[in-house]
């Protein structure tokens, strides 16, 4: 589906497009920590594409479609359908402490997200976001507030982020029903839950067009996902090293 949402995204853009657009491809390594006890990281191949051209747009693995907003020489708003994958969940296998449990699946993400940037560094975005498979079979709600920074040929993209996870979300990834309890791994139904996170993108030119590209993210769980009895981090860290590359059509 990823895929065919991107061809669908980028022949768009050659058909409407009417200036030139800067587009960004790469490819790397993307590494994710498990907050499960004793689960090995998450590691493997993530393309990378980043664009905007007004109608549609492309942020690392995310893609939407604008149907509301303005641009201007200073400032710009929109609103756009978005969908984005969610990289989170296990299989009974990962874990001794998980021997016994359902798989908890990873999904796509899709819904409402506004974005509003400033002189083209500062910038927020809000997403409402629901499981379109329905694994957690629910929504979430996420902000994001950032910045651009240089230093020297280092561009650097730090923000914040806050996440709302209702419980149905919360249970889905770190309870344990009445059926996969056990005496070391009681019953266990959460809440909902705030995590809170902070990231960076960096960026260093290593010719006119071809740059190193890295992205590194902590996020840190709602209590409720804490004092699961599954987990032993009250953390999530990620982390993508890629080579990209930048060009006009």
């Amino acid at each position: 589906m990823r895929y065919i949402f991107i061809f669908f995204l980028l022949l768009s853009t050659f058909l409407f497009g009417s200036n030139k657009q800067k587009i960004t491809i790469g490819a790397g390594a993307y590494t994710q920590s498990k907050p499960y006890k004793g689960a090995d990281n998450l590691l493997l191949p993530s393309p990378v594409i980043f664009f905007d051209n007004g109608l549609l747009y492309a942020r690392w693995s995310r893609f939407g479609v604008y149907f509301l907003g303005e641009k201007k020489e200073d400032y710009a708003w929109g609103f756009s359908l978005t969908v984005q994958p969610r990289t989170l969940g296990y299989k009974a296998s990962d874990a001794a402490c998980l021997q016994g449990m359902d798989e908890r699946k990873s999904t796509f993400e899709g819904g409402l997200a506004f974005s509003a940037s400033y002189k083209k560094t500062k910038y927020i975005e809000v997403m409402l976001l629901g499981d379109m498979l329905k694994n957690y079979n629910s929504w979430i709600l996420r902000t994001e507030i950032g910045d651009q920074y240089k230093l020297g040929k280092f561009s650097f993209y730090p923000s914040l982020t806050l996440l709302y996870q209702p419980r149905k979300f919360v249970d889905y990834y770190y309870g344990v029903k009445s059926s996969e309890a056990t005496a070391s791994r009681p019953q266990y139904s959460p809440e909902s839950g705030w995590e809170y996170g902070a990231q960076t993108y960096i960026k260093y030119p290593l010719t006119k067009k071809l740059s190193a590209f890295l992205n590194l993210r902590y996020d840190i769980l709602p209590k409720s996902a804490q004092d699961s009895p599954l987990t032993d981090k009250n953390y999530i860290y990620s982390g993508l090293a890629s080579l990209i590359y930048t060009f006009e059509y």
